[in-house]
């Protein structure tokens, strides 16, 4: 269940009050953007995109939640969904080549160390975006919204067990792609 203050906002919401959906695109747009901009391979147009499908989804669909699970989840679902939606309809369009640094370097000690760092997380994103959706989105999910496995089989309407045994498919794949970088 939600808190309190959620439940009152999504009521408002369903009522059509245009501030309760202001507030929650406030709440929530930078974990969604966020979200599908790891999941979009760093491509802040296709990002953009999907985060507004999920709102206009979210104020279309306020009605259909029912309160059984936390907003949150609901709302992750949304993303999955929609993100998922979106790969499928670009499969035919290029990849972007230039990926979203997943670290943000403060102060570095020297322009070397801050090219290396940046260089890893170059590899470690493009790694993590080849990976296939199905593996992608639970690591996203896990490591960048740190879900528990009951969040993410909830969100990605799958068991625990499911969820494990896609996040240990996509490490593995993950170090694949990453092993030259511990040379």
């Amino acid at each position: 269940m939600s808190d309190p203050e959620t439940i009152e906002i999504i009521e408002a919401c369903r009522r059509g009050d245009r501030e309760a959906f202001r507030a929650l695109y406030e709440a929530h747009k930078d974990k969604v953007y966020s979200i599908a901009l790891y999941f979009f391979h760093g491509d802040p147009a296709a990002a953009s995109d999907a985060t507004q499908q999920v709102f206009l989804k979210l104020i279309t669909n306020i009605k259909s939640f029912r309160g059984d699970s936390e907003f949150s989840t609901w709302l992750h679902r949304l993303v999955v969904n929609t993100c998922l939606d979106g790969s499928r309809k670009s499969k035919s369009r290029e990849r972007s080549e230039d990926p979203v640094d997943l670290v943000r370097i403060v102060d570095p000690t020297s322009q070397d160390e801050d090219m290396a760092r940046r260089q890893v997380a170059s590899r470690v994103q493009a790694a993590l975006s080849s990976l296939p959706p199905k593996l992608r989105m639970p690591i996203l999910l896990r490591y960048f919204e740190e879900l528990s496995y009951a969040e993410m089989a909830e969100t990605l309407q799958c068991s625990a067990g499911t969820v494990a045994s896609r996040l240990n498919q996509g490490h593995k794949l993950l170090a694949q792609k990453l092993e030259r970088l511990r040379r």
